[in-house]
C-alpha cells in the first residue's frame, strides 16, 4: 500500500493527545494519509484524550454508528469550584467552602445510575435554532436548552481525597451525554460545586484504549506503506449482530441491489427489521436488513455499503 493512501478502508483507533480536538485529529491525519476520505466517531473536547474512532475510506459510512455507541469515561473532578465550561478550562464562576465525605461522594454518584434528562452545557456543539452553544457562550449569552435522554449505564467513585476535595469517576454512559454536566451535577447533589478536572475515554463501543495507536506509529506505518496493517475491518463495530454467509449467488444479486432470498443466504435472521453482517466467502460486504417481501416471506436487502 502507497502512501498516498489509495485504496485506504478500516477504522484507526487514535489515542487522541491533549489539546486536539477531534477535527484536529481528522485534519491531521489527513496529512498523514494524503486522503479527504476521513472522519471520526464521536466527538471529544481537547481537554480529553482516549478513543476517538477514526473513519478512512468507505469506512467513513460508519461513523455514525460508532457515535450512537455507549462510550466509557475516567474523569477527574474538583469539589468547590464551578466554571463556565463546566471543566478546569473555563473561567471560575462560583465557589464554596462546603466539604464532603468520601461516603457523600460515593452515595451522590450512585444517584445517577439509570436513565436520565440532561441540559447539556452552553459550551457544547449541539446547535439551538441553527446556532452552535458554544457560539452564543463565547458572546456572553445563555438560551434556554431542552433537556436529553440519556443513560448512566455504570458509575462508580474511584477514589476522593476529603483533603484535596478531588476524586476520579469510571461511568459507561449512553449516547450524547456530557460527562462535565455529570459532574457539575454531581456537585450540586452534594449542596457544593464541582468541576471536571481530567478526562479519558477508555472505550467507545467495542474498542478499548489498549487497541488505539498515536500519531507517530501512524507516521512511520505511512512512511513504510504499511497503514492498511494499522485499520481495522469495519464488521467489528458491530459485533452483536448476526452473522450472514451468502452463496455466490447472493452476492450476485446483492452486488447489484436484489434482494437476496433466504435460501441465499445462510444463517439470516427470521425477524421484520432484523439487522445482520453480511458475508461471501468469508469477506465483509455490508449490513443487510430483513424485510417483508411483497408476495410475502422474508428477504434480505441491501442496509449499508462500506465501499
Amino acid at each position: 500500500m502507497s502512501a498516498t493512501a489509495d485504496g485506504l478502508n478500516g477504522i484507526l483507533l487514535m489515542d487522541k493527545p491533549q489539546g486536539f480536538t477531534s477535527h484536529d485529529v481528522v485534519a491531521k491525519l489527513r496529512g498523514i494519509l494524503r486522503t479527504r476520505r476521513i472522519g471520526h466517531g464521536g466527538t471529544l473536547d481537547p481537554l480529553a484524550t482516549g478513543v476517538l474512532p477514526v473513519f478512512v475510506g468507505g469506512a467513513t459510512r460508519a461513523a455514525d454508528f460508532a457515535a450512537s455507541q455507549d462510550k466509557e469515561y475516567v474523569a477527574g473532578f474538583l469539589l468547590g469550584r464551578a466554571t463556565d465550561t463546566q471543566d478546569v478550562t473555563g473561567e471560575t464562576i462560583s465557589e464554596a467552602q462546603a466539604r464532603a465525605s468520601l461516603a457523600q461522594v460515593r452515595e451522590a454518584a450512585s444517584a445517577f445510575l439509570g436513565p436520565q434528562k440532561q441540559v447539556p452545557p452552553m459550551y457544547s456543539a449541539v446547535k439551538i435554532g441553527g446556532k452552535k452553544l458554544y457560539d452564543l457562550a463565547r458572546q456572553g449569552k445563555e438560551v434556554e436548552r431542552p433537556a436529553r435522554d440519556i443513560t448512566v449505564r455504570e458509575i462508580a467513585l474511584i477514589s476522593f481525597d476529603e483533603a484535596a476535595q478531588t476524586g476520579t469517576l469510571r461511568m459507561t454512559v449512553s449516547k450524547g451525554t456530557y460527562v462535565r454536566t455529570l459532574v457539575n451535577d454531581l456537585g450540586e447533589a452534594l449542596g457544593t460545586y464541582a468541576c471536571m478536572t481530567s478526562l479519558q475515554r477508555t472505550r467507545a463501543g467495542a474498542y478499548a484504549l489498549e487497541s488505539c495507536v498515536g500519531f507517530d506509529q501512524v507516521e512511520r506505518a505511512a512512511q513504510d506503506g504499511g497503514v492498511q496493517s494499522l485499520l481495522l475491518p469495519v464488521d467489528g463495530l458491530f459485533p452483536t449482530l448476526p452473522a450472514v454467509a451468502l452463496t455466490d449467488e447472493g452476492e450476485e444479486r446483492i452486488s447489484r441491489g436484489a434482494v437476496v432470498f433466504p435460501r441465499q443466504a445462510r444463517g439470516m435472521p427470521e425477524e421484520e427489521g432484523a439487522l445482520c453482517r453480511v458475508y461471501h466467502a468469508g469477506r465483509f460486504l455490508m449490513l443487510g436488513q430483513v424485510r417483508t417481501l411483497e408476495k410475502g416471506g422474508l428477504g434480505l436487502f441491501v442496509y449499508k455499503n462500506f465501499r
